[in-house]
């Protein structure tokens, strides 16, 4: 009667060993990827009880996805060209007689933003309306969203609440027109999308304005003309140039008109067209192009003899009023009976043997200055 205690206490532990459910590992626990990049997880059991059959999962018994492969033994799991899909739990299931057990796994998937807006445009208002437009962007790790105005750098004044980034107007106005781009921004890129807003007033015909009304630049500059027009339905604006086509380096974009690396022959009078159902208008710019001098003797080399008079002309093409100053090389200062006028003229009535030699014209405007020689040979 004493004994059946102890076999009692005996069989229960040797039954307890005999039916303990697998231990399950997963390594590595969690996982960083970025999209496109491949990643695996291993899953190890340990029991009492073999066979141990290994079964993966996603949470709630989601299926796989489709760029999930499974090793032959089941214990391995690799994610290949990840996606922003895959990001999230895995769960390794060991199976046995004795019972089933699980561990996690988690995936991170770090990737560029997405970016939504609501609406997606282009937006019509009419003037004094209010509008809104809302900007939604997906990506890991989570981006920050902006926005701004197309042709500017600076970020315009927003709302933003529950990732949720909100443009408003009140009261709109024609000038608020133009295109509009929120841009989303992570570590792994940046994403932007574009919408068109329009603010349409009661018709009324185009009134362009160009700035600046004149200018006055340097050759080889990049010049900016930017006009601006009123009326509604919007005008169309184009550019043109008085008596001329427009310089072939030129384009046009948003009103504004660049030209690249401008020269003497872009001088003139440039004129904005404005056009609408409703009319026409037209504003006009000057600008005038600076060059610096370029010199040149005439004649650059002359033979006299003593008694003979000598004259050679410096000539300088560039923008006016230009200065002319003459030297000898090697002596600096001309002969006592050396003349020049303001006209770039060098004049010796009398030339005698010492005044053969190299003489240098200066040509100077308030661009820059240019030089030219002429050699003069006097010999019996």
């Amino acid at each position: 009667m004493d004994l059946f205690p102890e076999i009692w206490i005996l069989c229960s532990l040797l039954c307890s060993v005999a039916g303990q459910a697998p231990v399950v590992s997963v390594d590595p626990r969690s996982a960083t990827v970025r999209q496109g990049e491949s990643v695996s997880f291993r899953c190890q059991a340990s029991g009492t009880v073999q066979p141990v059959q290994l079964e993966w999962s996603r949470p709630n018994n989601q299926a796989l996805p489709d760029n999930t492969k499974i090793g032959p033994d089941g214990s391995v799991l690799t994610v290949a060209d990840a996606r922003p899909g895959n990001h999230g739990q895995y769960r390794c299931v060991a199976v046995s007689s004795a019972g089933r057990s699980s561990a996690n796994a988690v995936l991170n998937v770090k990737h560029a933003p997405k970016v939504r807006l609501t609406p997606a445009g282009p937006l019509r208002v009419r003037v004094g309306d209010s509008a809104s437009v809302e900007c939604r962007a997906t990506g890991r790790p989570r981006p920050t969203l902006s926005w701004k105005r197309q042709g500017s750098t600076l970020n315009l004044v927003t709302s933003e609440i529950n990732d949720v980034n909100t443009i408003k107007w009140t009261d709109m106005r024609p000038e608020e027109s133009g295109v509009y781009i929120c841009q989303a921004e992570n570590n792994e890129g940046i994403s932007e999308v574009k919408i068109q807003v329009s603010v349409d007033g009661p018709p009324g015909a185009p009134v362009a304005s160009v700035t600046p009304a004149e200018m006055t630049v340097v050759e080889g500059q990049t010049v900016t003309m930017e006009c601006k027009a009123s009326g509604s339905p919007p005008p169309l604006i184009s550019w043109s140039k008085l008596r001329a086509p427009l310089p072939w380096k030129h384009t046009v974009a948003n009103g504004v008109l660049t030209i690249t690396s401008v020269g003497r022959q872009d001088s003139g009078e440039y004129i904005c067209n404005a056009t609408n159902i409703q009319g026409y208008s037209e504003a006009y710019t000057h600008m005038e192009v600076e060059t610096p001098p370029y010199a040149t003797c005439l004649p650059d080399q002359v033979r006299l003899r003593p008694g003979d008079a000598l004259m050679i002309q410096c000539l300088a093409h560039g923008s006016h009023p230009i200065e002319f100053t003459w030297s000898r090389m090697g002596r600096g200062s001309l002969s006592a009976g050396a003349e020049t006028t303001k006209d770039g003229r060098l004049l010796i009535a009398d030339v005698k043997m010492s005044d053969s030699g190299t003489y240098k014209c200066v040509a100077t405007n308030r661009i820059g200055s240019s030089t030219a020689q002429a050699k003069v040979i006097v010999k019996a």
